[in-house]
């Protein structure tokens, strides 16, 4: 029974996965087709794209009463991408440029994002419906802020794409669309199940297995775009994704379902989110480019993250 929940699991999240890679890919090409302005597929649609694997999670984790999933999804997603994720960007390619004062300040502005939900489960020991709509308020503002830049960019992905082109990759959008959301929700059921037969907490589950397999749509697109020469990319949709997973994907889901977790595994995620979040600016203040060994030092805190949780869950406290 194990063996058969760990393997449907592992084919749930291989689909959630590719849907989520083809749905990236249908994307740029209708904007491409579109002529969108750069900025607004890159730092927006992107962001949102690649963090709607965590939204549907989130989705079927609250329809389904298991919305602690989507809590340790989101750290666990935020965590990757802020230290697994932008270091194999980063090793990939042989060093990432910074950009502009603004990467900066959207760092500053992404370290306090991050960190609202969870502040707002600590004073009440869940993230209530009235915490979701906050959350959601806050995304809004930062849409807002990020929407009054947009003129710094004025270029525009080329039409290279023909009309029958655009159909047929708009179709496909849909088509992954809807092969996300029904992926995820197995994701979600199976996950809940690993979670009782290990006797695990399911937001330990959340951390680890479902966060990696849909932190993998913002990797692809980070290590595309940095072999591709777009690093400016990179940044903009790791920051956009941790404020879009803190902010819509915990607002819909605490909605749906008010979001209760263990304590313990709350608290310690929370403070390595601090640490890697401290990382992260200090490195993008510190510095005009991310260097191999800034990159090496991310992917092994990533690594010191996996082995701490483990090895307070098995001090026995926390199931």
């Amino acid at each position: 029974m194990v063996i058969g929940n760990l393997i449907f699991f592992i084919i749930s999240c291989i689909v959630l996965i590719y849907s989520g890679t083809w749905l990236v890919k249908s994307l740029v090409k209708v904007a491409s087709f579109l002529k969108m302005n750069e900025f607004i597929v890159s730092f927006i649609i992107m962001a949102f794209a690649t963090s709607l694997p965590e939204l549907f999670v989130g989705i079927n984790s609250a329809l389904t009463s298991a919305s602690a999933i989507s809590l340790g999804n989101v750290l666990g997603s935020n965590i990757a991408n802020l230290s697994l994720v932008l270091g194999i960007a980063i090793v990939f390619s042989r060093g990432i440029k910074v950009g502009g004062a603004y990467i900066r300040k959207d760092s500053w502005l992404m370290f306090g994002i991050m960190f609202l939900p969870l502040i707002l489960m600590y004073l009440g020991r869940t993230l209530s419906r009235l915490d979701g709509i906050i959350l959601l308020v806050v995304l809004g503002f930062y849409f807002w802020r990020v929407i009054l830049r947009r003129k710094r960019y004025s270029k525009k992905f080329e039409n290279n794409i023909r009309k029958s082109k655009a159909i047929l990759y708009t179709a496909m959008f849909i088509f992954s669309l809807i092969v996300l959301f029904v992926s995820s929700n197995f994701v979600v059921k199976y996950a809940s199940l690993l979670s009782i037969d290990f006797a695990l907490p399911p937001i330990l589950i959340g951390l680890f297995l479902v966060a990696l397999g849909t932190s993998l749509p913002e990797l692809v697109f980070s290590v595309r775009s940095g072999m591709l020469g777009h690093q400016e990319f990179i940044m903009g949709n790791l920051i956009g994704s941790v404020i879009i997973n803190a902010t819509l994907v915990l607002g819909i889901t605490a909605l749906i379902m008010p979001i209760t977790a263990n304590l313990l595994l709350f608290l310690t995620s929370t403070a390595f989110m601090i640490v890697i979040g401290f990382l992260f600016i200090t490195f993008t203040e510190s510095s005009r480019k991310l260097d191999l060994k800034e990159g090496v030092s991310l992917i092994l805190v990533y690594i010191l993250f996996i082995i701490v949780q483990f090895y307070i869950h098995n001090l026995g406290g926390v199931i």
